[in-house]
């Protein structure tokens, strides 16, 4: 027996402007509001466990505008050279059509560090201070980006006989796994948990950096495991037998957290 897939609108609510009809789907308001949740947290995090130092307030604000920038920048670059390269080749102006969708969290991941190493060397404060506080409030917009992909019928899992199982819209007739729900959770919600712990820590409070290796070696381990219960991309398929362009972008992720943590261990041992 297959899970019903529940019919919500993808679209938010419609509103006329000058006899106009305007459509606010539900990933729009996923974007918008992973963005401002993410920012009033982190300005709680820099009031909170770094009060007096920097990044404080104003960096916290400063710095929403470059994230923005580097998330879709990067994530939409990302999604043109990992994901669909061939196709953009050939119509190249479609890579800025944008309301075609399109992105990629590995190139959006890229855009983001770009725009904090850019920023701390630019306002001179400290690079894996920023980060820490930085990934800690990420996967909140993770976790809203998944939902809104569930919502949307898109991304969903590879065919299953699981109870879990359920039909979606564009996704055949057979019963597949609900993926998105998956990453929402783990990506999302588990991993938002465990930064937000570490960062209560003053022992890895101390090591700056660790928060932001922590992200990126888990959130690598968490997708690479939740690929073999998604569907590849269409046009991509499984680049070696079983494995997926996801999951190659993850080992390198992975192996960055590992040396960012291994990198802020020393620099704290360093000064003790």
């Amino acid at each position: 027996m297959a899970l019903d897939f529940p019919k919500i609108d993808p679209v938010a609510f419609t509103f006329q402007v000058l006899g106009h009809n305007f459509e606010i789907h539900w990933y729009a308001l996923a974007y918008v509001t992973g963005f401002i949740l993410g920012w009033q947290l982190a300005i709680y995090l820099a009031r909170r466990y770094a009060p007096g130092t920097r990044p404080n307030k104003d960096d916290m604000d400063d710095f929403i505008t470059w994230a923005i920038i580097g998330v879709l920048l990067g994530g939409r670059v990302g999604y043109v050279l990992f994901y669909n390269l061939p196709m953009y080749l050939d119509q190249p102006l479609e890579a800025l059509k944008l309301w075609h969708g399109g992105m990629s969290f590995h190139g959006g991941a890229l855009g983001v560090i770009c725009a904090l190493i850019a920023y701390a060397k630019i306002k001179n404060i400290s690079l894996f201070r920023l980060a820490d506080i930085v990934t800690t409030v990420v996967p909140i917009g993770l976790f809203l980006g998944r939902v809104a992909n569930f919502i949307n019928g898109e991304l969903y899992g590879r065919v299953t006989d699981a109870s879990v199982g359920m039909i979606f819209p564009r996704g055949g007739e057979l019963p597949r796994h609900p993926s998105q729900l998956y990453e929402a959770a783990f990506e999302g919600l588990i991993l938002f948990l465990i930064l937000f712990a570490m960062m209560h820590s003053n022992k890895i409070r101390n090591r700056p950096g660790t928060v932001a290796g922590a992200f990126l070696l888990l959130y690598g381990g968490f997708r690479f495991c939740i690929e073999f219960f998604r569907e590849p991309d269409v046009q991509l398929g499984f680049i070696f037998e079983q494995v997926t362009m996801g999951q190659i972008l993850c080992i390198p992720m992975m192996i960055a957290g590992l040396v960012v943590i291994g990198w802020a261990r020393r620099c704290a041992s360093l000064k003790t």
